[in-house]
């Protein structure tokens, strides 16, 4: 059984635990209190609980998820004021690159993630323009602008 840490994966061994004397090791070197095995071992069985349930999920539904991932981060750049294009165009572009690389093996959730990504793309090109144009306020956020008809 392992724990992932900040520091990086760590193995649990049940069997070390407080009655075989020898205790686990913390991130930092140090032992592990009884206490504090026993809440590693709970956090890793959690973890192991959640991955199971992961696996039962379709992947097409989880890549799904992320690129929409991508797209919500695109937005959240281009509705800063004044907007970060260049983190914008980063995870525009790698919600792109998502979608292209597997390209018809998304089922149905693939037609709604190239409408979001056509829309966000316009988006960009929109609030780019009105920035370079010398704008205070980006003039159509990624949110609205399939509400306002994209105008």
């Amino acid at each position: 059984m392992s724990l992932w840490t900040p520091d990086g994966e760590r193995r649990v061994d049940p069997s070390a635990g407080p009655s075989a004397g020898q205790g686990a090791v913390g991130p930092d070197g140090q032992r592990l209190s009884p206490e504090q095995e026993v809440e590693a071992q709970q956090i890793a069985a959690e973890m192991a609980a959640v991955r199971d349930q992961l696996s039962q999920v379709p992947a097409a539904v989880v890549i799904a998820n992320h690129a929409m991932g991508c797209y919500e981060l695109a937005a959240i750049h281009l509705s800063n004021q004044p907007p970060r294009l260049s983190e914008a165009q980063l995870a525009i572009d790698s919600f792109a690159a998502l979608l292209g690389a597997i390209s018809g093996r998304l089922g149905d959730d693939e037609a709604t993630l190239q409408d979001a990504l056509a829309q966000i793309r316009l988006a960009f090109v929109q609030i780019k323009a009105s920035w370079e144009g010398g704008a205070t306020e980006a003039p159509v956020s990624p949110e609205t602008s399939e509400e306002d008809g994209g105008d």
